[in-house]
């Protein structure tokens, strides 16, 4: 409940059932982050397979309420969703980010995320309609002799 009343603030679209039960099925995948017992942010991911059977991980939303930017929220949370994927060995994270969202694009690459590809009305009720998918590839741990 506090995450959707958290998105219902954050994110100018609304989640539908399926976002809220991929968010239970991602167990250490997903947090809330709290400032003063005050719920202030969240991440919360999919866990995607690929053909092949590799893993990788979708960042359905990651948000901070407004007043608690720039002080490493959204730094704490992203890392802990980065460091999970290397302990798991997941070599691939993404997610879309609005074409106008330029603070988000530059927290992103600030990590080693590149744009991979740009979509086209992705968006049904929000302008610009389009999005950029956002990825990072994570190096898989050399295995010592």
């Amino acid at each position: 409940m506090q995450l959707k009343k958290l998105n219902s603030v954050l994110f100018p679209v609304r989640y539908n059932d399926k976002y809220y039960a991929d968010v239970l099925a991602s167990g250490e995948f997903t947090k809330l982050a709290y400032y003063s017992d005050i719920c202030v942010g969240s991440i919360a991911c999919r866990l995607e397979k690929k053909e092949g059977g590799a893993v990788r991980v979708y960042i359905m939303t990651l948000g901070v309420l407004a007043p608690y930017r720039g002080i490493g929220i959204g730094t704490t949370l992203l890392n802990h969703v980065l460091d999970l994927c290397g302990k798991q060995g997941i070599g691939e994270i993404y997610l879309h980010v609005q074409t106008n969202n330029e603070d988000a694009i530059n927290f992103y690459k600030k990590f080693g995320f590149e744009i991979t590809e740009t979509i086209q009305n992705y968006y049904t009720n929000i302008t610009p309609p389009d999005c950029y998918v956002v990825t990072k590839y994570i190096g898989q741990p050399e295995v010592k002799k």
